[in-house]
C-alpha cells in the first residue's frame, strides 16, 4: 500500500498520507489507484465527514507523477491517456470537505489533488513550483487547477518559471494559495482541527455548502481542462528529450518571498 489511511471514529476525521517518502510521495500508478479507490469508498463511510490529506515525511507533500511511470499515449493530439487525471476527491465525485497539510514540496501532479482540496494549510518549510516548461512538458491541468486558486498573474509566474524558483510558504499565504501557516510541527495539528470542526458540523450542510462552492467554478474549469489534452500533444517534446532535461536538471535555488 502506498496510500496509508487512519480514521477516527470519535471524530469524523480520516487522515490520508501519501506514504511513499522515499519517493518524496510521487504518484506511480499503484499510488493513483488506491487514491482513487479512496475517495470513492469515502462517499460510502458515514464514520467519515471530513479528511486531511498530507504527505509522509517532512521533504515533501507531493512531487507529482513517478518519472518512472511509462504511460502509451494515442497517436491523435486530441486524447491523452492521464495516470492522474482521476486521484483528485471531487473527479471521485466525494464532496465531504478535504484539507490539504502540505508539508515540503508540492509540485507539479501534486496540483491536481492541492486543486481538488477545500483549502490548505501548510508548514513554514513548504514550497510550490511547477517543473513542467523547464523539461519541454506543456503544464496544461495543472496551470488550469492554479490559475483557480491564485491570482492569475502569480499563477502563470509558476507554470512558466518551471524549475527556475519555488514559491515559498510565506508567499503562497500573502497571495491567497494558502490560508494557514503553521511551524512545521504544528501542520498536522492545525489541519485535524479545522477537519474536526467541519465534521461536527450537520454533514449535509457542509456538503451542500462544499458542492455549491465547487459549481460557482466548476463550469469555467471543466471548460478550461478540455482543452488540456490537445495542448498537451501538441506541446511536449518528445519522451526521450523530456528524459534528457530532467536527467540533467540542477537544483532551482531562488525562492521567490515576496
Amino acid at each position: 500500500m502506498t496510500v496509508r489511511v487512519e480514521r477516527d471514529k470519535a471524530t469524523g476525521v480520516a487522515v490520508v498520507t501519501l506514504d511513499r517518502e522515499r519517493r518524496h510521495n510521487a504518484i506511480d500508478l499503484e499510488t493513483a489507484a488506491e487514491l482513487t479507490e479512496v475517495w470513492r469508498e469515502f462517499r460510502f463511510a458515514e464514520d467519515v465527514r471530513a479528511v486531511v490529506l498530507t504527505g509522509a515525511g517532512s521533504a515533501a507533500f507531493c512531487t507529482g507523477i513517478d518519472r518512472g511511470v511509462e504511460v502509451p499515449q494515442p497517436g491523435s493530439p486530441y486524447s491523452v491517456d492521464d495516470p492522474l487525471a482521476a486521484i483528485g476527491p471531487k473527479a471521485g465525485d466525494l464532496w465531504k470537505p478535504v484539507v490539504a497539510a502540505v508539508n515540503g514540496m508540492a509540485c507539479g501532479g501534486a496540483f491536481y489533488l492541492l486543486g481538488e482540496s477545500e483549502f490548505l494549510i501548510a508548514s513554514s518549510s513548504a514550497t510550490f513550483f511547477d517543473p513542467h516548461t523547464a523539461y519541454g512538458m506543456v503544464s496544461a491541468y495543472e496551470a488550469v487547477y492554479m490559475a483557480q486558486r491564485m491570482p492569475f498573474g502569480e499563477a502563470a509566474r509558476m507554470s512558466l518559471m518551471g524549475t527556475a524558483e519555488r514559491l515559498s510558504a510565506a508567499r503562497a499565504y500573502e497571495i491567497g494559495l494558502v490560508s494557514e501557516l503553521t511551524a512545521p510541527e504544528e501542520l498536522l495539528p492545525a489541519a485535524l482541527r479545522a477537519a474536526e470542526t467541519l465534521a461536527g458540523f450537520p454533514t449535509e450542510a457542509v456538503q451542500g455548502t462544499v458542492r455549491a462552492l465547487w459549481s460557482a467554478k466548476q463550469s469555467a474549469l471543466q471548460q478550461a481542462l478540455s482543452q488540456a489534452p490537445a495542448l498537451i500533444s501538441l506541446g511536449n517534446l518528445a519522451p526521450e528529450r523530456q528524459a534528457e532535461l530532467f536527467g540533467s536538471r540542477r537544483p532551482g535555488p531562488e525562492f521567490r518571498l515576496r
